[in-house]
């Protein structure tokens, strides 16, 4: 919330719940606020819980206008001075808090956006801005009307798609195509990719587990994987460009 509170976000309110002058983050909130010339509104429970949606808000709530998705299409550009376009695709992820902590470590991991397709799917809810602890703030989220094809259009700007898949051979960490320009598509926990979506990628790669474990939340499996492209470009170093002239095998 603080970074959320310091962020170009225009917020319209701070509601601040009862008794809580004693917590010296809330104090920190409520400074900033003041700084910023944000009104600062006490709040009942009630009232912090519908504002929140049901999400548990600790006693302060920030009132913000209504989310502005970006537009598939703008992201790439948002990598500047020689970096790769880094971008993370979500099929079937429909808790808003996955949503927001794939944000988190997106923007961690030098991501440049998240896309997410219009119809069942999480949006940017009150429980996406808490998950993200602030990241929504600075870093964009895109709505598709058809995920396959905003792929498609990726490709066709010559970046590669990379899908997470648990029974793909390829390994995250052996992905040679993460310090290139690369979308990586992470599927629903239960589900993982649709047929359509694992067929439009150009690979597939796994995160190696424990045979004892099924799966990872998405939003887990999210952060490795974006560790690992991160690693990797670290490694490799600034400036590379990857030709794509065809879909790999």
């Amino acid at each position: 919330m603080l970074e959320t509170l310091r962020s170009p976000v225009p917020v319209l309110a701070l509601h601040v719940g009862p008794r809580l002058d004693s917590d010296p983050r809330i104090s920190q909130a409520i400074a900033i606020a003041a700084d910023r010339g944000i009104p600062v509104v006490e709040a009942g429970r009630q009232e912090l819980d519908r504002f929140s949606g049901g999400a548990i808000h600790q006693g302060l709530a920030l009132r913000v206008r209504p989310y502005s998705y970006a537009h598939p299409e703008d992201l790439p550009a948002r990598a500047k001075d020689g970096e790769q376009p880094l971008i993370v695709a979500l099929d079937g992820v429909t808790d808003p808090r996955n949503l927001g902590a794939i944000v988190r470590s997106a923007a961690a991991f030098g991501g440049h956006g998240v896309v997410v397709p219009v119809r069942r799917s999480a949006g940017v809810t009150a429980g996406a801005w808490k998950s993200s602890a602030g990241a929504l703030a600075r870093l964009p989220v895109a709505q598709a009307p058809n995920l396959a094809r905003a792929l498609a259009a990726y490709q066709e700007a010559g970046l590669f798609v990379a899908g997470l898949d648990a029974s793909a051979p390829v390994a995250v960490d052996e992905l040679e195509l993460a310090d290139g320009p690369l979308v990586l598509v992470v599927g629903s926990e239960g589900q993982g990719l649709s047929r359509l979506i694992a067929e439009r990628c150009d690979v597939l790669a796994s995160i190696p587990m424990h045979r004892a474990t099924e799966s990872l939340n998405a939003g887990i499996a999210a952060g490795v994987a974006l560790y690992e492209v991160s690693r990797r470009r670290a490694i490799s170093g600034p400036g590379r460009t990857a030709a794509r002239s065809s879909r790999p095998v």
